[in-house]
């Protein structure tokens, strides 16, 4: 699913100079080089491996088009120490962490003064696949340190994980804050869901690198992955009995599909039932439930695709908006030719695409929705493309055997 992300979800994106996105290399850092001779600190960071970045995409992508930044040093990615104390800096008190920090910017005194201070905030969030990216890179750090701080940092960020999982099976999009309904509400969107219990099969398994961690944690882990495969099983949205896909959000006691932010109603989601239906297909002896369950979500977003049309981006006038900045805008061109794409959301009664505004209100056309939630939203997309011709196929054919 991430290498997935970097290439098809977010293709337009533009990555700061400063790191390499190539995990077999080293990266260059952006801060001057000195022409002394090596000192045994900087010779012993030489022979650290380079971790994958690829988990803090969404963070590292929502950073940017907040701040629109530049000039900014980065560390390299062999420099791990440095980008984990990043991640212990802005961990919260609580065990998790706050989203869209960027993990590899070296960061000024005085931002460090706030991160300190701001420890004690009620804001980790599950939200833009957070919290389980930095509890493994932890881990990988301490596997190649031995610094029992990451390791400790990574089992905080792991029992707050747990801790927060619903009676039913469910975790919430930002389970310690309640100013907003949907921060509580249980969460397909982003790969809460999906991502968490991705992360929690590993620990259950003691899969690398998460070998480290003790049966008692491995069995907590356990029981949390099988009440929330259950969940995802009972949360499947069915139409006149036939199961389709999945919500974006559910109400955490009704389990009924719930709005996240105003321009996201209650729907069934194209983007998001495809990382469920991954999540499932991993399951290594999956029950008659799980199977019935990829088999009737591959069924609903083969009878959903849209042709006819593609999405084309023009050039427009350059605007900054709160969370992004578009000099370009989206169109719908005919073309009979076009291969297949897919809405984001769907109706839950009748399967029909629909799209709305930040005002909440629902629209069936992509010129119908404003420039600012045009371009700073993906409406259609190829999301299900690879795993029907691909992933879905494959998998049948392993259940097969």
């Amino acid at each position: 699913m991430k290498n997935r992300r970097w290439n098809q979800f977010f293709p337009l994106v533009a990555i700061p100079v400063g790191f390499a996105l190539s995990f077999g290399s080293t990266a260059t850092s952006a801060a001057p080089q000195s022409e002394a001779k090596p000192s045994d600190e900087s010779l012993r960071q030489a022979v650290r491996q380079p971790i994958s970045i690829d988990g803090f995409y969404d963070a590292i992508k929502h950073w940017n088009d907040r701040t629109g930044e530049s000039n900014v040093q980065y560390y390299a990615l062999h420099e791990i120490e440095q980008i984990a104390d990043n991640l212990l800096l802005y961990q919260r008190d609580s065990g998790g962490w706050p989203t869209n920090k960027h993990p590899l910017r070296v960061v000024a005194p005085e931002e460090r003064a706030k991160a300190l201070a701001d420890k004690h905030l009620p804001d980790a969030s599950f939200d833009n696949r957070n919290i389980y990216p930095q509890i493994e890179y932890l881990s990988e750090v301490y596997k190649q340190t031995g610094n029992p701080r990451y390791r400790d940092a990574a089992l905080k960020g792991l029992r707050y994980t747990l801790d927060r999982q619903y009676p039913n099976g469910g975790w919430a999009h930002s389970p310690d804050r309640s100013e907003r309904a949907y921060y509580r509400h249980i969460t397909m969107a982003d790969e809460v869901m999906p991502g968490v219990l991705t992360f929690l099969r590993k620990v259950a398994q003691g899969r690398a690198p998460f070998d480290y961690i003790d049966t008692n944690m491995q069995q907590r882990a356990a029981t949390a992955v099988a009440k929330g495969d259950a969940l995802l099983l009972q949360l499947q949205v069915k139409i006149d009995g036939v199961p389709t896909g999945w919500a974006g959000q559910y109400h955490e006691d009704s389990l009924q599909p719930a709005q996240g932010r105003a321009y996201e109603l209650p729907g069934i989601l194209a983007w998001e039932t495809v990382p469920v239906l991954e999540y499932l297909m991993a399951i290594e002896n999956p029950s008659a439930e799980v199977i019935a369950a990829v088999h009737g979500g591959a069924r609903w977003l083969e009878s959903v695709k849209l042709e006819g049309f593609r999405i084309e981006r023009v050039e427009a006038r350059d605007q900054r908006f709160d969370y992004h900045a578009a000099d370009y805008d989206l169109v719908i061109v005919k073309d009979e030719r076009a291969k297949p794409i897919w809405a984001r959301f769907y109706d839950l009664e009748s399967s029909k695409p629909f799209l709305a505004n930040r005002d909440g209100r629902r629209v069936s056309q992509l010129s119908e929705v404003d420039l600012e939630r045009r371009t700073g939203y993906s409406w259609y997309g190829y999301w299900p493309e690879n795993f029907l011709s691909a992933e879905y196929p494959a998998w049948k054919q392993r259940i097969s055997k």
